[in-house]
């Protein structure tokens, strides 16, 4: 195997690791816990971006895949403890349409 194909196949194996990591933090049920794990991947791979270290970068890749594993067993565990969704997740407002565009019932999302 030459170097440029290992670099080509790690380059794929890194990207494959950054999408499925990517897709298992969408998964948690509370937002916060949501946009931390997105902001944390985003964060270390711009951080390790330019090591070009064989040794190094196979390092990260495992703690990538690490990462991921702990990500799917919190993903599932956080299933059991779904909570109301909030007011910044953008979740619909509960509007209902009549026949002609007509607001029948609404939701309201603001102070209870």
């Amino acid at each position: 195997m030459s170097v440029a194909s290992l670099n080509r196949e790690t380059a794929f194996q890194a990207r494959s690791l950054f999408r499925s990591l990517l897709r298992y933090s969408g998964q948690f049920s509370n937002y916060n816990f949501r946009e931390y794990a997105r902001r944390k991947t985003r964060d270390s791979f711009r951080e390790n971006q330019h090591i070009t270290e064989e040794r190094r970068v196979q390092e990260l890749m495992q703690e990538g895949l690490q990462s991921l594993r702990l990500l799917k067993r919190q993903t599932v565990i956080s299933q059991f403890f779904q909570l109301d969704k909030l007011v910044v997740e953008g979740q619909k407002t509960g509007k209902e349409t009549g026949n002609h565009g007509d607001i029948v019932r609404q939701k309201d999302t603001g102070w209870d």
